[in-house]
């Protein structure tokens, strides 16, 4: 399958045109048809895919890694675009989400979830299908569904929670999901944030595709809070795997960033607005 991935949302930008935001999408093209992965927080999305020449109304389906507002934020102004289309997600994409960030003495409590009701989505036209398990949407495109969390120093990222009833929990977010494309080269692994580790996730990857061969990674990692230590364990396995790309994107952080384009040299790249994989 013939596969070339533009990245719509980023929060930087890679080409003269184009705009930035905290977010994260991108736009897919296939032998099969086109593909969107996630809206961004809903600022660039429509205007990015104008200037890179990629047209929402063709979208045959549309995958949601996360219930948080910063790869569901676009989503309205895609349906006004596109019309009725199937949106793919976890069940939890819905909950009540906080993010709450200490400063001195204050705590600052921020919601950070989806920003609109499912059924103001569904009058736009979403029909929205949910997975919690690995399932193949069509041949050759998969979703992991939900990951288990076996890699010790993966952990939930600490300043988020979920509220219901007026009662907070920690957030594990379940609902964190990747896509799979099996390309001529091996697997391509697109992450949304990557939540639920990116080693738990590539080591989940392997053992529902049966496949070893990973031939690229792209998207939002998650190793902004990683010590360095825990940094150093992610790049050893991402060796020890021999992934050929590593296109890190929006979560990662510029200081993981900089480590893993250190290690990785032209096998990195940055995924931001603009960025182009093509297999």
């Amino acid at each position: 399958m013939k596969i070339r991935i533009t990245v719509l949302c980023d929060n930087l930008v890679c080409r003269l045109a184009g705009s930035g935001e905290h977010g994260f999408s991108v736009f897919i093209e296939t032998d099969k048809g086109n593909y969107l992965f996630d809206t961004g927080s809903g600022h660039s999305i429509v205007g990015n895919s104008l200037v890179f020449c990629k047209d929402l109304r063709t979208i045959r389906k549309i995958f949601l890694s996360h219930g948080h507002y910063d790869h569901t934020g676009g989503l309205p102004e895609v349906l006004k675009i596109r019309g009725k289309v199937s949106v793919h997600a976890h069940p939890d994409i819905f909950l009540e989400r906080i993010a709450v960030i200490k400063e001195k003495t204050k705590e600052i409590k921020r919601f950070v979830g989806i920003p609109f009701k499912k059924s103001y989505l569904e009058s736009l036209g979403a029909n929205f299908i949910f997975n919690t398990k690995f399932v193949e949407v069509e041949k050759g495109i998969s979703l992991t569904g939900q990951v288990p969390r076996k890699t010790p120093f993966e952990k939930p990222d600490p300043r988020l929670f979920t509220e219901v009833n007026g009662k907070i929990n920690q957030d594990i977010l379940l609902d964190d999901q990747s896509l799979i494309l099996d390309s001529k080269k091996g697997l391509i692994l697109i992450l949304g944030c990557a939540h639920s580790g990116m080693i738990n996730i590539i080591n989940h990857v392997i053992n529902k595709t049966k496949k070893e061969k990973i031939y690229a990674i792209l998207g939002g990692t998650h190793l902004d809070f990683l010590t360095a230590e825990q940094l150093e364990k992610s790049i050893e396995f991402l060796k020890k795997i021999e992934v050929e790309k590593i296109g890190v994107s929006h979560c990662t952080g510029l200081k993981a960033a900089f480590r893993l384009q250190q290690e990785f040299g032209d096998r990195f790249f940055y995924g931001c607005v603009g960025g182009v994989l093509e297999v």
